[in-house]
């Protein structure tokens, strides 16, 4: 086994695997868990907000300091945590216990997901960063295609089950598999003034643009199942299978934005945000049917699958070498867009309504799009006076 090797990308789709895993096993069971301890479904869902605010707060540290780790030594340390968190979840014996275990697994999120995808550049060999990248991203999906039927399969009985089956599993396996990569690089010390990063041109308006479609995109998953349930009648089971079966259109959309990466990521998530935008406007405000709002979902997946891994490969581009920085403030937007999304989502539809909640989101990623168009132009200006200068050169004789 000490001789077997696995590569950077297959290692880092079983890290993000396990990250995404740790999240999304609380949404199906939360009636149980509110059932167990005595408290009310509202308060049950607080537990993903701890792990998400505990998450975001950290990947902000990392931000500053986590230059002082290796990568492989803060992925395996995160794991670790997603493990540990994920057993104490199944082991707690009072809600209190629980939150504390959710405090646990924000702290192994922070670690996965801005490890992960800073050592998608770091890692890659032959220039070959935007397919590992894309393999990393691909990992969140695949668990929630392959996570939601497993945690309905083994909670059946007792909750408690699918905090082992899924998220500690996942994290165990990923372990596994950060043992067996074939690539193990010196990266301690790498990023010097991690502080730096804020000093490059557009890192700002970088994250806000992140932050933003987050939020849009977040708050979307949050509320469609209901929109699906409320219009259409059809059962909580039915739902959960219509949403894994959307989220498969993320694969295409991961892939097409993978091979436009070299058009510059920031044409493509002008163009893809502002399609996921009209995508998110459709699903709120057109429901002529169940068959039309599978559809209409399918493909704001795919924009959103397009627009995402543009974003890590722009926010990885703009890091001047600082990639943990960098993969670590996005983290923290990928987390505080969950919570913006939630709340502003709540507000949306207890006023207008599901088409208010298209709208608005619809115009959060319009607004991330907008950050981006004077980079695109001022790109598109450089490209012309370039093409322009070498039209002009004088061609010497040898």
């Amino acid at each position: 086994m000490s001789r077997a090797r696995l590569g950077p990308g297959a290692v880092l789709f079983t890290c993000l695997f396990a990250a995404q895993a740790a999240l999304l096993v609380l949404s199906p069971i939360l009636p149980q868990v509110a059932d167990e301890f005595g408290v009310s479904t509202a308060a049950a869902a607080q537990l993903r907000s701890v792990s998400g605010i505990t998450a975001g707060v950290v990947a902000l540290l990392l931000a500053t300091i986590g230059n002082r780790f290796r990568l492989s030594n803060l992925l395996n340390l995160g794991l670790l945590l997603l493990a540990v968190g994920s057993l104490a979840s199944a082991l707690a014996p009072s809600f209190l216990l629980m939150m504390l275990a959710q405090v646990v697994i924000g702290l192994g999120l922070a670690a996965v997901l801005s490890g992960g995808l800073a050592a998608s550049e770091t890692w890659a060999v032959d220039g070959d960063s935007a397919r590992v990248l894309s393999w990393a991203l691909v990992g969140q999906p695949v668990a929630w295609i392959v996570g939601q039927p497993l945690v309905g399969l083994v909670s059946g009985g007792d909750w408690r089950w699918a905090w082992v089956a899924v998220p500690c599993a996942s994290a165990v396996v990923a372990l596994g598999a950060m043992a067996l990569r074939n690539r193990v690089i010196p990266d301690a010390g790498q990023e010097c003034d991690p502080l730096g990063l804020w000093k490059q041109a557009g890192v700002r308006g970088w994250a806000v643009a992140e932050l933003l479609a987050f939020a849009a995109w977040a708050g979307t998953l949050i509320y469609v199942g209901a929109l699906f349930i409320e219009s259409y009648a059809i059962s909580v089971g039915a739902t959960g299978l219509l949403l894994g079966l959307g989220a498969v259109f993320y694969l295409p959309g991961n892939s097409l934005g993978r091979r436009l990466l070299g058009r510059g990521p920031g044409v493509l998530l002008v163009g893809f945000s502002l399609a996921a935008g009209v995508a998110v406007l459709a699903l709120g405000t057109i429901r002529a049917g169940l068959a039309l709002s599978i559809v209409v979902f399918s493909i704001s997946v795919f924009f959103a699958a397009g627009r995402t891994i543009a974003g890590a490969a722009l926010g990885l581009k703009l890091a001047d070498g600082r990639r943990l920085a960098a993969m670590s403030v996005r983290t923290a937007t990928v987390q505080f867009g969950y919570l913006l999304g939630a709340a502003l989502g709540g507000v949306l539809l207890a006023n207008w309504g599901f088409a208010g909640v298209g709208w608005g989101f619809g115009l959060l990623f319009a607004m991330s799009a907008a950050i981006h168009i004077p980079r695109v132009r001022s790109g598109e200006r450089l490209q012309s006076a370039a093409r322009y200068l070498r039209r002009r050169q004088p061609v010497t004789e040898p």
